[in-house]
């Protein structure tokens, strides 16, 4: 029996880029718009003392056709290893989920602006969480080789 879980947007990401690019997101500034039938300003009240916001989001342009759950090489890059795709955080992943930690610019009233939020113009955002330290991972953060490279010009 597979279970099924139905969510609605919380918001919308207004503005930014409009296609997929690999590269370059650090200069990307959104507003993310809260949904004005089911919030206030008052959700997110608060916000703008943290430097940081944890952002959920749905990738919704990924065509159900480009989905796969197995493993390949990222970015298709030959010289990288096959990896699954929970060893990789490609936009095509099996429930379409992407997660970016963002610079927070402002908040004014319902609509949250964020820096570095690798989400396109029109982007459903399921939930918004503030950055605190003492959820940063404790310790080393190791990573391959190849994830070095693929994030050098990514932000």
């Amino acid at each position: 029996m597979k279970d099924s879980i139905a969510m609605q947007p919380i918001a919308h990401v207004r503005g930014g880029r409009t296609g997929m690019e690999d590269d370059g997101w650090g200069a990307n500034r959104v507003r993310i718009e809260l949904d004005a039938a089911r919030f206030t300003a008052a959700a997110l009240t608060g916000l703008d003392g943290f430097s940081h916001a944890g952002i959920l989001f749905l990738f919704h342009a990924v065509r159900q056709e480009t989905v796969f759950a197995e493993e390949r090489r990222p970015r298709g890059n030959p010289e990288w290893p096959r990896v699954g795709i929970f060893a990789q955080r490609n936009k095509d992943r099996p429930n379409r989920l992407g997660a970016t930690i963002c610079r927070i610019v402002a908040v004014e009233g319902t609509v949250l602006i964020v820096e570095g939020l690798d989400a396109i113009d029109g982007t459903p955002v399921l939930d918004i969480k503030p950055v605190m330290r003492g959820f940063l991972p404790r310790g080393d953060v190791r990573q391959p080789s190849w994830a070095d490279a693929l994030m050098e010009n990514y932000w």
